[in-house]
């Protein structure tokens, strides 16, 4: 503080000041710490952007960083199309060592040494790509009994698993350093819904013969979503809060790959209320529908930039509504994108 006096704390009988929320339509992207659990960093932006409505699109461990898409107020209605995406992550596995977590979390349960070649590490990755089975690990968010899988571990029970199917799109090499004293594996993921990095970093290592445990891991895309456009929460806090709505992506940024369908007024209107729309449109699972600048009237607003109103497939010509924005959705995201 300027003038070297020190803040003093509110005392007890002193109310805080309470947070005055408001509607907050988009996506962040949250480029998440290490340390920090998804519900903390959801919390924290929250508070920032002052938001009335938000959720995240899947957890991020809080021993992993990187990309944490943040939905809010309309966002959150297409927030599963994020869970479902494929996923980029780049992952440093401590080879000849594996923990009770698959992570560098867990105690250690066996010390093994390397001896395998860079040859036999290719071998091994090129035996990983495509379609592969899972055993989820005890240490993950999974529900057994209506409990995580996490709470059983911690209780020091094991519960039996079903294998799951998910696939490895990709394994690129991005580090290797079978010699030193703490031998080490850089990858780059890029894989289906549902991979758990941690267990792929054990399966590998035990197909290497010398054990591994995950010892970083870093989220860099999740569907058209990149980490190269997000920023740290400190980054948002250090905006000015004039500002701070900037910083979100429209809601449509999650509707990436969708095919787009525009309609006039009085479909519009209609689309809104669930009622399908008949025109000459070829198939398509994934549609995005807005309404015409012209539109606006019948929604009630004046000349602004063409309103997303919700997601749709088309079937034998038909537009059969998905989810769906309400009216004053759209007149609040009208709003908050007014200069």
């Amino acid at each position: 503080m300027e003038g070297g006096g020190a803040p003093v704390a509110p005392s007890r009988s002193t109310p805080r000041p309470r947070l005055q929320r408001r509607p907050v339509h988009g996506v962040l992207l949250l480029d998440k710490a290490l340390g920090l659990s998804s519900n903390q960093a959801l919390q924290r932006a929250k508070w920032l952007l002052r938001a009335d409505k938000a959720g995240h699109t899947g957890t991020l461990d809080p021993l992993a960083s990187g990309l944490l898409p943040l939905c809010f107020g309309a966002a959150t209605k297409f927030s599963q199309l994020q869970l479902d995406a494929d996923k980029v992550y780049a992952a440093t596995l401590r080879l000849g060592v594996r923990t009770s977590s698959g992570d560098a979390e867990g105690e250690v349960l066996e010390r093994r040494p390397v001896a395998c070649t860079p040859g036999q590490v290719q071998q091994v990755l090129a035996r990983f790509l495509g379609p592969i089975s899972q055993v989820p690990p005890m240490h993950s968010a999974l529900k057994h009994q209506g409990r995580a899988l996490y709470e059983y571990a911690r209780a020091g029970l094991e519960v039996e698993r079903a294998p799951r199917s998910v696939t490895i799109h990709a394994l690129e090499l991005l580090a290797l350093h079978l010699h030193s004293p703490e031998p080490t594996l850089g990858l780059r993921v890029r894989c289906s819904k549902g991979t758990y990095i941690r267990t792929l970093a054990e399966d590998i290592g035990a197909a290497l013969g010398c054990g591994a445990h995950l010892a970083a891991l870093r989220r860099e895309r999740s569907g058209g979503l990149v980490l190269e456009r997000s920023l740290t929460l400190e980054q948002l806090e250090a905006l000015p809060e004039g500002e701070r709505l900037q910083a979100l992506l429209p809601v449509e940024a999650l509707l990436d790959g969708h095919e787009r369908v525009t309609l006039d007024g009085d479909n519009a209107a209609r689309f809104l209320t669930g009622l399908r729309r008949r025109g000459p449109w070829p198939q398509a699972e994934r549609v995005a529908v807005y309404a015409e600048q012209d539109a606006q009237h019948a929604l009630g607003q004046g000349p602004q930039p063409a309103p997303l109103l919700g997601s749709a497939h088309i079937q034998g010509g038909e537009l059969i509504p998905g989810r769906l924005l309400s009216p004053i959705e759209i007149q609040q995201i009208q709003l908050q994108n007014q200069p």
